[in-house]
């Protein structure tokens, strides 16, 4: 429904444009805007393409070369506190830490397949099909929270919008998503214990 609607918004801006160009007699300047608009999206289409290939390359080396299995069993310590239902399972771990790695370097659109693998593989624990576990929640919370360090996509835009300095935005990036990963932690915690409580009752 939604979509509809930003169709509809979309076209009357352009249909708008075009109608204030032929009245105003500037029909040329609105021709070439159109034509210019459309080189610098596919220009900026063919970066972001490349970028995105480069470390979803990357990162299907990693997984395929075992890369992966040794990063999970060094932070093993950390995703078991965080995940102590899942712990143990290698393809669900593996699968989490791969969607974090992709949101950790800002790829959000190499992410979003990896973390549907991750929910895929924290479903066939799932005892109750038809209710989220907390290994699930807490995957969810933590990926929308999209904590970051290198802003890859971000800084490609930049770059590529002739930014002087494309990579100046880091800090305020590393500030900012631990913030929101800290906050939203906090809150699966506090929301998780008021359940319990609730259960008990």
């Amino acid at each position: 429904m939604v979509r509809h609607v930003l169709n509809y918004i979309w076209l009357g801006m352009i249909l708008l444009g075009v109608l204030w160009g032929t009245i105003t007699g500037r029909l040329d300047e609105v021709t070439q805007a159109v034509i210019s608009s459309a080189e610098e999206g596919v220009s900026l289409c063919a970066v972001l393409l490349g970028i995105m290939c480069m470390w979803s390359g990357l990162m299907k080396i990693a997984e395929r070369s075992g890369l992966i299995t040794v990063i999970t069993r060094f932070s093993k310590g950390l995703f078991s506190a965080l995940f102590p239902e899942v712990s143990e399972n290698r393809n669900a771990m593996g699968a989490i830490l791969l969607c974090f790695s992709a949101n950790f370097l800002g790829l959000g659109n190499a992410a979003t397949p990896l973390g549907i693998k991750a929910m895929e593989e924290l479903q066939k624990l799932n005892k109750k099909k038809d209710t989220a576990t907390d290994s699930m929640i807490l995957f969810m919370v933590i990926n929308a929270s999209c904590l970051q360090f290198i802003p890859t996509n971000v800084i490609a835009l930049r770059s590529a919008a002739g930014s002087a300095d494309p990579s100046g935005i880091l800090p305020h990036i590393w500030i900012s998503s631990s913030m929101s990963t800290l906050t939203a932690l906090i809150f699966y915690y506090i929301f998780r214990a008021l359940d319990k409580k609730r259960r008990l009752i």
